[in-house]
Order: structure tokens, then C-alpha cells, then sequence
């Protein structure tokens, strides 16, 4: 007596998961790289911060090639002015008061005159002008329903209700102002973005890995999952020092920190193959007309549960950036030969979690 809606049929998306960080977002440049290399096709591709700018590129590449838009952005918008001879600790240093001092000329600048009563230092207007270049935003909407190109799904803060804001392009048309919306991190003076009528800050203020809201908002097929992980969970030494300490706890708090949504998944999936177990066994009794209704109503809240809350995180693969040297202000650092290093050892260490990742 299974009804024609049948028991929730298991379907996979492959989700990719970015973090925001700044400069270090040019290390999730090198992971896509070697993920496309390696065939991989995402159906959704989410981020916060400076990762929901790496993924509007890949969701919406202009030219159709997102791993290679993806680099010609992260070269566009490096700063060549540090020398490249430099340590890499002086570097870092230097890049950052650089960009403290000038900004970016193609992803924030300063909010000249500063006054007492400012609210930011930085606006992101150049970086919205930057975005039309590698994102095609008519694509972006016309396209991602047919599933010819990932879902997008980014996040932001609203200010006044402290909440997660969650932008989708499966139920709304995204534009720049929606993506530099996700990057205002007020922390470094950059300013807020007013979209739909809404205050928003960077996302990562309140989840820099974005997973649960992937699940929000695509709550009934199943998950295999590449997270990206910019900031180092571990660490081997105490700080040292009271920019050592803060450099730490920056680390900590926005870690990826997705191993209890990771348990609950497993927790509910477990819940879910009792409760169809049980449904097929009963299904298959024979019932009176009262059992009947009554088995009627229970299916009917057993299948709203598996649409509502019946996706299972399957796999999760993390790609995880180390830290050579330690420094509180590396995400600010836009030089040139930084940039390069961080593509070329998010495409390393890919590579390593691929690997691994993979049966034996």
C-alpha cells in the first residue's frame, strides 16, 4: 500500500565550500584549479566573504573557462609594487601597509576625506567594477536553473538583526552589489553594502564556512562535500607574543568548524533509514480502513521530513591551508609573488587531499 510519492530517492550534489580570508582567498584559486583538472563538476559552489567571490567567478564565468577566470582575477587585482626580494615576513608586512595606506586600486579604496564620524575606510566600489569583468551576471541568471552551470550560494550579515543573509541563485537574480555585499569586513574599515533594502556586512561574522546554509537551502539531496579551509585549526606552538595571541585567535574563529553539522548529518541519516525501515515494513501489512488513514497521515509527515530535513552529508573532503609564517595581517597581503605562492600551494596541497581522498 506505498503511496505513488514512494520513499525519499537518494540524490547527490557536489558541493564546494570557500571560506572568507582576504588575500588567501588566491589559495582557493589553486584547490579549483586542480579540482577541475581532476574532472570534478560541482552543482553548487558557496562562499562568504572573499570565497562568495570565487564563487561568483566559477558559477558565472564569462568566458566559460571558471578555473582560468579565476586566475587572470587573482593576477588582476595583485599588487606589484612590494619587492618580490623581500622575505617573506617583510613582504607580508609591507604589502599590508601598503594596501592600509593606498588600498587596492581593484578591490577597495580609501574613503577620502576620513572623518571623525566615518563608519569605514574603504569602499568596494572597485571591486564591484572588477567583478563585471569575469563574472557574466545575465548567464548567472538565465542559465542556473537549467543546471549548466552551479548553483550559487553566498552569504552575507545584515547589520541591524545580526543574522546570516543568505543570497541564492536558484530563487533570486544576483548582481555585483550581492557579492561585494558578502566581502565588507568591518574589522579592516571596509564599508557595508545596502542591498534590498538591507545593511550588510561579510558573512563570516557569523559562519566563515558556509555549509549549513547550503543545507537550508537545498535540504533534500544528499552531499558530497570539498571544503576549503584557509585558517589553520591546529597549532603546534603557544603564541609568543600579543600578535601572536591575536593572530591565534583570529585562526579559531573562523576555522572551518563544520565537524558537528558533519556528526548531525550521520545522526539524522541513521534516524531516517530507521524510520524507512519501519515504513516498508508496515507498509507491507495488511491494515484496516482506521490503521489505513492513520498509516496515511504518519507517511505523509515521514515524507515531509525527508524533503525538509533528509539531506545527508555522504563525504566531506577538506583542503587545508598551513602556515609557514605566522603573521595577523597576511590577509591583507596582495603582492604579486604572495598571490603566486598561494595558487601554487592551494594546487599542492589539492592534489595531497585528492589523493588521499581517494580509495586505495
Amino acid at each position: 500500500m506505498k503511496s505513488e510519492e514512494g520513499i525519499h530517492k537518494i540524490q547527490f550534489e557536489t558541493v564546494l565550500v570557500m571560506q572568507g580570508g582576504g588575500s588567501l582567498g588566491a589559495y582557493e584559486c589553486g584547490v579549483y584549479k586542480v579540482l577541475e583538472r581532476h574532472g570534478i563538476k560541482f552543482d553548487i559552489v558557496a562562499g562568504t566573504s572573499i570565497g562568495a567571490i570565487n564563487a561568483g567567478i566559477i558559477a558565472g564565468s564569462k568566458s566559460g573557462q571558471p578555473a582560468k577566470d579565476l586566475e587572470d582575477f587573482w593576477l588582476h587585482i595583485a599588487e606589484y609594487v612590494t619587492p618580490v626580494t623581500l622575505s617573506d615576513k617583510a613582504r607580508s608586512v609591507a604589502a599590508w601597509m601598503y594596501s592600509a595606506t593606498y588600498g587596492n586600486a581593484k578591490m577597495f579604496a580609501p574613503a577620502w576625506p576620513f572623518m571623525p564620524n566615518s563608519t569605514h575606510l574603504y569602499d568596494l566600489e572597485p571591486l564591484k567594477s572588477t567583478l563585471k569583468n569575469y563574472i557574466d551576471f545575465e548567464k548567472l541568471a538565465s542559465d542556473n536553473k537549467n543546471n549548466s552551470i552551479p548553483r550559487l550560494v553566498v552569504t552575507a550579515t545584515d547589520i541591524k538583526k545580526s543574522e546570516s543573509v543568505v543570497f541564492d541563485s536558484h530563487s533570486e537574480r544576483l548582481s555585483a552589489d550581492h557579492l561585494i555585499a558578502c566581502a565588507g569586513y568591518p574589522f579592516y574599515g571596509i564599508s557595508w553594502t545596502k542591498v534590498d533594502g538591507r545593511y550588510l556586512w561579510d558573512g563570516s561574522m557569523m559562519s566563515n564556512t558556509p555549509l549549513r546554509e547550503v543545507i537550508d537551502v537545498s535540504p533534500r539531496n544528499d552531499k558530497r562535500v570539498y571544503i576549503v579551509n584557509l585558517f589553520p585549526k591546529y597549532a603546534e606552538r603557544l603564541p609568543e607574543s600579543m600578535m601572536d595571541s591575536l593572530h591565534r585567535a583570529r585562526d579559531i574563529m573562523y576555522t572551518d568548524r563544520t565537524d558537528h553539522n558533519i556528526k548531525m548529518s550521520k545522526a539524522v541519516k541513521r534516524y531516517l533509514e530507521l524510520l524507512r525501515d519501519m515504513y516498508e515494513f508496515i507498509s507491507d501489512m495488511p491494515l484496516d480502513d482506521a490503521k489505513k488513514e492513520k498509516f496515511l497521515e504518519i507517511e505523509k509527515k515521514y515524507h515531509r521530513v525527508a524533503r525538509e530535513r533528509g539531506a545527508i552529508i555522504e563525504n566531506v573532503v577538506k583542503i587545508e591551508r598551513k602556515e609557514d609564517i605566522p603573521f595577523i595581517f597576511e590577509d591583507a597581503d596582495f603582492s604579486i609573488a604572495t598571490i603566486r605562492k598561494l595558487i601554487r600551494k592551494g594546487e599542492q596541497d589539492a592534489e595531497q587531499a585528492l589523493k588521499k581522498a581517494r580509495p586505495a
